[in-house]
C-alpha cells in the first residue's frame, strides 16, 4: 500500500476522530455476535450450575443447562458452541476408551442441544486430555505421548463426535497425521459434511491453567506438553504446521493462545487467506476478570478491546468465554449484573 505524506495542518488526523459516528463510519474493522464462538463446560447430573473458581462467571453445566445455555446462545445470534467435559475420574484410564464412548457428556450433550435448537451449531474438541488418566493429549507409554497409537484413538472419537451431530470437529492435541486421519475417516464413513477447524498453532502455553482447571485434567497431568505442543519462541514453525494441516483436509485453521499470539493471526491470514480463527483462552479471560473484579481496569472495555483486536489482526472469529456478554453489548441488551 502507498502512504501519502500530507503536511500537517493539510492533514489533520483527528479530523475523523472527533465525533463518534465518524470514528465509527471511517472503522477498518467491526466486532459482531456472528464472530464468537462460546466455549461452554459439561457436567454429569441434572439442573447443575457449578461456579469455576479459576474463571469468574463461567459455570459447569448439567446437560439440561447446557440446553438452556443453547438456547440463549440462538437468542444473542452467537452461532456456535463449544463443548468441553468435566469427564469423572473413575471414566478416566491410560487408554482414553471413554473418549469415543457414544454415550460420553459431550456426545450425549450434543444430541440434546441439536434436538432443542437445531440451528445452533456445535463444535467438540478432539483429544484425549479429558479422558486420559495421565492428563495428555496423547496415550502414554513409558512416559512418553505416543504419536501413531493416538492417532488411531483419535480417529475413534472423531467418527463418534460426528455421529453425535457435531458440526465441527477441533483436533487440539497436535500429534502429527491427525488431521489426514480424521479428514479420511469421515469420508469412508459418509461425514463428509463435518468441517474440520484444527488447532493448527497451539502452543504450550501458561495461559491453559483455568481451562485445566474447569475439565478436571490439572490434577491428572503428568510432566508437561512441550513435546508436542508448539514452542512460544517459534512463528514460521506455525506456518509450516498450518500448510500441513491444509494439505490433510482441514477447513479451518485456529491459533491458540490468542492474544499473546496475534503476530501468528496475523501471518497466518495473511499467509492463506483461509478461514482464521483465535482462542481466548481461559488464562486471557482470567486476566481481563480479575483486574476488573479489583478496579484495575474497565472491564467491559478491555473485553471488547481485546476481542476487536483479534478481528484486526485477521480473525474470522474468536473463542471466547465472554461470548454471551459481547453478544449483550453488541445487541444493546441488558447484562447479567
Amino acid at each position: 500500500m502507498s502512504q501519502i505524506v500530507t503536511p500537517f495542518p493539510l492533514r489533520r488526523a483527528r479530523r475523523t476522530r472527533r465525533t463518534e459516528w465518524m470514528r465509527e463510519m471511517v472503522r477498518e474493522h467491526r466486532l459482531s455476535t456472528r464472530d464468537l464462538i462460546w466455549p461452554i463446560f459439561i457436567r454429569d447430573g441434572e439442573n447443575v450450575t457449578e461456579p469455576v473458581d479459576a474463571l469468574p462467571g463461567v459455570s459447569r453445566l448439567s446437560i439440561d443447562q447446557a440446553v438452556l445455555a443453547a438456547e440463549e446462545a440462538a437468542a444473542l445470534e452467537i452461532p456456535c458452541l463449544a463443548l468441553f467435559p468435566y469427564t469423572d475420574p473413575a471414566l478416566k484410564t491410560p487408554e482414553a476408551e471413554e473418549a469415543w464412548n457414544p454415550d460420553n457428556l459431550v456426545n450425549r450433550a450434543t444430541r440434546a442441544i441439536k434436538a432443542a435448537v437445531p440451528d445452533i451449531g456445535i463444535m467438540l474438541d478432539v483429544a484425549l486430555d479429558p479422558y486420559n488418566s495421565d492428563g495428555h493429549d496423547g496415550i502414554v507409554r513409558d512416559g512418553e505421548v505416543l504419536n501413531d497409537e493416538t492417532l488411531l484413538a483419535l480417529e475413534k472419537q472423531a467418527l463418534a463426535q460426528a455421529d453425535a451431530g457435531a458440526d465441527i470437529l477441533g483436533p487440539s492435541d497436535m500429534m502429527d497425521g491427525r488431521i489426514g486421519v480424521i479428514r479420511q475417516a469421515l469420508e469412508r464413513n459418509d461425514f463428509g459434511q463435518t468441517a474440520i477447524m484444527s488447532y493448527s498453532a497451539k502452543y504450550a502455553s501458561a495461559f491453559y491453567g483455568p481451562f485445566r482447571d474447569a475439565v478436571g485434567a490439572s490434577g491428572a497431568l503428568k510432566g508437561d506438553k512441550k513435546g508436542y505442543q508448539m514452542d512460544p519462541g517459534n512463528g514460521a514453525e506455525a506456518l509450516r504446521e498450518v500448510a500441513h494441516d491444509l494439505s490433510e483436509g482441514a477447513d479451518m485453521v485456529m491459533v491458540k493462545p490468542g492474544m499473546p499470539y496475534l503476530d501468528i493471526c496475523q501471518r497466518v491470514k495473511a499467509e492463506f487467506g483461509v478461514p482464521t480463527f483465535a482462542y481466548q483462552v481461559s488464562g486471557e479471560y482470567a486476566m481481563i476478570r480479575a483486574a476488573a473484579q479489583n478496579g484495575w481496569i474497565d472491564g467491559d472495555a478491555a473485553m471488547m478491546e481485546s476481542l476487536t483486536a483479534f478481528k484486526r489482526a485477521g480473525c474470522d472469529g474468536i473463542l471466547s468465554y465472554f461470548a454471551p456478554r459481547v453478544a449483550r453489548i453488541l445487541l444493546d441488551e441488558p447484562l447479567d449484573d
